[in-house]
């Protein structure tokens, strides 16, 4: 299951979805991590670590829309799934975030109990909403 889980993780879907979170692209994020996680039918570790992602991206975008009520339920459960693959053993999870995952779930709850001031909108550029970006140094 780790050879899985690794191969995922150090892919490049994987570290294009983290490129495009990074840079504010929520919407586009969350798609892309979408086949990662219904790729991931065996392992309950590696579904709870992609739809944690998924529901981190949607997050952003109901930030950015400014629905914050259902922004605080994005990155609740967001964070809730983080700290459940905090039990892996391995530091799989640790080197695709650059960060633990209990440390993405502080940083997901952070950033809707926080008040968020979005800067001024670019033209065609997405602006991001986290004060936070995840990093990948993991290469399969």
């Amino acid at each position: 299951m780790t050879v899985a889980i690794g191969k995922a993780l150090g892919s490049d879907v994987f570290r294009w979805a983290i490129d495009l979170f990074n840079h504010g692209y929520y919407w586009e994020a969350h798609e892309a991590w979408e086949p990662l996680w219904h790729a991931a039918k065996r392992s309950t570790q590696h579904r709870l670590f992609f739809k944690g992602l998924i529901l981190l991206a949607a997050a952003g975008v109901k930030m950015r829309e400014g629905k914050r009520i259902a922004a605080v339920r994005h990155a609740t459960r967001a964070a809730a799934l983080f700290r459940q693959v905090v039990t892996v053993p391995s530091r799989l999870f640790e080197t695709a975030l650059g960060m633990t995952p209990a440390a993405l779930a502080e940083y997901a709850e952070a950033a809707v109990t926080s008040r968020v001031i979005l800067p001024e909108p670019k033209p065609d550029q997405p602006e991001p909403v986290f004060d936070f970006i995840i990093t990948c140094s993991f290469m399969g």
